[in-house]
Formats: C-alpha cells, sequence, structure tokens
C-alpha cells in the first residue's frame, strides 16, 4: 500500500514540476512590442512658420546669360529681411533672360534681367564712366577705393605753347567707380566685382588695387570733354576727399545743389586757351595803307573760358 501511495506522489510531484517549468519559460518571454500605430508615426512635426520671414527667389545654381530660367534654377528662401525690389515667386522668374551670368546664392530682382554689365549699372542718368591713367603718385599713393570721391587737378607746365604755368581743379568731387579690375557697388547695391571669400582672396584684391595703373571716374556728361582734354594737356592728380563730407553723392545728382555746382565748374576753369593749348584769335586784316595811321595793339583779357581784346 505505502508503495503505491509513493508512486502516485512521484506521478504527482513530475506532473506539478512540468507545469511549474513550463510556467516559468512562458513568464521568461519578453513580451511582444506593442502595435505600431502608423498615423502617429509617420506624421512628422513641423514647427510652425516665422511670420516675419519673407520668401525671396534665389537662383540654386550659376546660370549663363541669354538662357531662359527654369524651376530647376530657382529655390525659394525665407529671410526675416527680403532685399528691396526682390522677387517673392518663382513665377515671376521663370522663362525670363538674363543678359549677363549670375551666381549661384544671388537674389533676383527686376534689375537682374536689365541690359547692360556691371560698369553700366554703376552710373546715374547723365553720367558717363570714363578710364583714366594713374601711377602710384597721381594715384594717392595706390590707396584708393572704389566708392571714393575725388577732385581731378591739372598741371600745365611752362613750354612753347604755354607762357605761364598753372595748377587748378578740373573736376571736383567725382566719384570713384573701380580701381584696376576691382570694381564698386552697383546701383542696387551689388557687389561690381566678386566678393573676396578668404583672407589670401582677400589679400590679393588689395594688392592687385594698389598696383592699378587705371582708375573708373563717373563723370557728368557735361563735363566729359573737359576731362579729355585735360588728360591730353598736362599732368593729373587725384585728391581724395574726406569720407566726412556725406553730401558729395548728390554733389552732381542732387535736386538743389548739382546745377549751381555744374554752373561753378564750367565757370570756374581759368585760362582755357593754355588747357586747349590754342593761341588767342588773331584778327586777319589787310595791310594798311601807307598814309594810314598805326592802330595800337590791345590787351587781351581771359574770363574763364572767353578770350577778349580791349583797348586801353
Amino acid at each position: 500500500m505505502s508503495s503505491r501511495i509513493s508512486m502516485i506522489l512521484a506521478g504527482l510531484l513530475l506532473v506539478g514540476a512540468l507545469i511549474a517549468g513550463y510556467w516559468g519559460l512562458v513568464l521568461s518571454r519578453p513580451e511582444p512590442a506593442p502595435a505600431v500605430q502608423p498615423l502617429a508615426s509617420t506624421i512628422a512635426v513641423t514647427p510652425a512658420e516665422d511670420p516675419t520671414r519673407q520668401s525671396v527667389v534665389v537662383l540654386a545654381h550659376d546660370v549663363p546669360p541669354f538662357v531662359a530660367l527654369t524651376a530647376a534654377d530657382l529655390t525659394l528662401e525665407k529671410l526675416r529681411t527680403a532685399p528691396a525690389g526682390s522677387l517673392t515667386t518663382l513665377e515671376q522668374a521663370i522663362g525670363r533672360v538674363p543678359w549677363r551670368s549670375l551666381e549661384a546664392g544671388t537674389w533676383l530682382t527686376e534689375q537682374s534681367f536689365d541690359a547692360g554689365g556691371s560698369l553700366a549699372r554703376m552710373i546715374r542718368p547723365g553720367e558717363r564712366a570714363l578710364a583714366v591713367a594713374v601711377d602710384e603718385v597721381s594715384g594717392a599713393g595706390g590707396q584708393l577705393n572704389p566708392g571714393d570721391y575725388v577732385d581731378v587737378m591739372l598741371y600745365l607746365r611752362q613750354e612753347n605753347g604755354n607762357p605761364q604755368p598753372s595748377a587748378q581743379t578740373v573736376i571736383p568731387a567725382l566719384r570713384l567707380l573701380g580701381v584696376g579690375d576691382q570694381l564698386g557697388l552697383t546701383n542696387d547695391g551689388k557687389p561690381g566685382s566678386p566678393v573676396a571669400t578668404s583672407a589670401q582672396d582677400l589679400a590679393k584684391q588689395q594688392q592687385s588695387r594698389a598696383a592699378a595703373r587705371t582708375v573708373l571716374l563717373a563723370v557728368p556728361e557735361q563735363l566729359m570733354t573737359r576731362l579729355v582734354l585735360a588728360i591730353q594737356a598736362g599732368v593729373l592728380r587725384l585728391a581724395v576727399r574726406s569720407a566726412d563730407e556725406q553730401r558729395l553723392s548728390l554733389y552732381w545728382a542732387g535736386e538743389n545743389d548739382s546745377l549751381v555746382n555744374l554752373d561753378n565748374a564750367k565757370r570756374d576753369l581759368y585760362q582755357f586757351n593754355q588747357l586747349a593749348f590754342t593761341s588767342a584769335p588773331i584778327n586777319t586784316f589787310s595791310p594798311p595803307a601807307a598814309n594810314s595811321t598805326p592802330r595800337r595793339s590791345g590787351i587781351e583779357v581771359i574770363r574763364g573760358n572767353q578770350v577778349t581784346q580791349q583797348t586801353p
């Protein structure tokens, strides 16, 4: 009897051990990951757009001239302060043809599609750009920079056609457009020459500017012939004016004083016959008769660019 009971107890213990082992195996397994919610995981959380930023059309890469722009050439950037006159939608630029090459990153305006190069976009209506040869002395020791204002001085030596040496200001307050191959800013505020992006490029530009042998001046149209005549007549010097003279940009283009300054410039040049290397006009007349009274010679009087003869 005892052996049978022992066998039954042993069977129960075996069954209990199997149940406990199975239950321990179930409990040791990792719980399955919760079901992924498709909508919650795929929706990207985007920050709210800044209402103060404005869209500006910018070139995605360099574009050549005379080729119509496509959507692949353009991109929109959000700027806190949009440049004045900049295009704000791609439709304003697609299909339009630039007249000059434009670099990547350039923001587009209506002026981006105007004809003319950088130099033509630096002068105002009624001005002309004129190149003048300089050296280390006449070019202010190589310290000229685009955007400076200079007075053009003329020195006339004493020569056969010029009995008296003279020095005078030919034209005051001319804007310096460029020095050598480096240009200043265009009328829309963009640099006319590539901007230096490294210290090495900046050093090269400074070296090139110091060694320049030509400068570009913005000359009022009415005074162009005077400056060309002065270039051929004598030795020029460029006198740099102070940066504290804040109204020099309106000297020739202002609404109030520009006409007065122009009239003064026309009147102030003295001894114009020396500048032109021409002598005073000589009156031709027939030889006097034998019994005629000799005529007394007159005195030459010079007023501005007028030469007259007066009898004392």
